[in-house]
């Protein structure tokens, strides 16, 4: 019968500990060098392109894989000791639902397994699955099946949450009572690490961002201090005569040039350089606009630079 559920964990040992972990497939390296610790009540962001290592990072955190050389552990203990001891939720992308059972009889599961068991409603209330409670998994839509998984990851007390895209396939209603979720898990003591190709979800979401490529560390930090780090500022503004590409890519510390019609947008290293140099070919911009990076576009920007510095 599923136990009472507690509180969580509080000791000051890190939730998740990588030292120096790799992992190779053949000639690629998922995984290289991987240093980081997790902590609790954190809210954490895994970003990076395709190849990156995040979904080969999870694995080795959820004991999926085994490390070729380096240490993982969580709670001080290796991930297969601190899942059994009901320490870690895990919604992941691949692996596909028990069928032939209806959405609740697969949550009663999940919550008799759980050593620290939440009641089985609660679980499903939670989910926003009540309304289909009696339908079976197989006839699910994809996102109603994200849904079931959300379910699975949190039919206990766990002390840190592993999301792997967790919200693909929601739609914009089911993604805001998933995240509202996510921060009471957070609030509560409890952390979240999720993996996200939805750049708007970390920035509103993480208190951190750990952006992988090539399976290192490449930032990490808050979104703020991401966006900082990419340092390049937007500039904005229109032009009221015909627009000279050419004169426009001469401009000092310029990253990127677009231009849509009369409408121009830079990214620049030095704004200021570049405006007050935009002035000097004679040009008078009308709503120039100044602002700092979003994180879709520090997140490419430090990328790019990395894969240029690296070519």
């Amino acid at each position: 019968m599923p136990t009472t559920a507690a509180a969580p964990t509080t000791a000051k040992t890190a939730v998740v500990s990588f030292d120096h972990v790799s992992k190779a497939y053949g000639a690629v390296r998922a995984v290289d060098g991987l240093t980081l610790d997790l902590h609790p009540g954190e809210t954490v962001a895994l970003l990076g392109p395709n190849g990156a290592g995040k979904s080969s990072t999870l694995d080795l955190l959820l004991g999926l894989r085994t490390a070729d050389s380096g240490e993982v552990r969580l709670f001080g203990m290796s991930p297969q000791e601190a899942i059994a001891e009901g320490h870690v939720g895990a919604m992941l992308q691949s692996g596909g639902l028990m069928e032939d059972v209806t959405v609740k009889e697969l949550v009663r599961l999940a919550c008799d397994l759980h050593p620290r068991a939440y009641p089985v409603d609660q679980v499903v209330e939670r989910a926003g699955l009540t309304q289909i409670a009696d339908r079976l998994v197989n006839k699910l839509s994809g996102g109603q099946e994200q849904r079931v998984r959300f379910a699975l990851a949190t039919a206990g007390a766990n002390d840190l949450i592993v999301l792997d895209e967790p919200t693909t396939g929601m739609d914009v209603t089911a993604r805001k009572a998933f995240w509202a979720t996510m921060r009471e898990q957070a609030d509560a003591g409890r952390t979240v690490l999720f993996a996200t190709h939805y750049l708007e979800e970390a920035d509103a979401i993480a208190d951190r961002v750990l952006v992988l490529h090539k399976g290192r560390v490449l930032a990490d930090g808050t979104a703020a201090e991401i966006k900082a780090k990419a340092g390049a500022r937007r500039i904005s503004f229109e032009l009221d005569g015909p627009v000279d590409e050419v004169a426009l890519r001469a401009l000092p510390s310029l990253s990127t040039l677009d231009v849509s019609g009369r409408r121009v947008r830079i990214q620049s290293y030095d704004a200021d350089a570049t405006v007050h140099a935009l002035y000097g070919l004679g040009l008078y911009p009308r709503e120039i606009e100044v602002a700092g990076l979003g994180l879709e576009q520090a997140f490419v920007a430090i990328t790019e630079a990395e894969e240029a510095r690296t070519a």
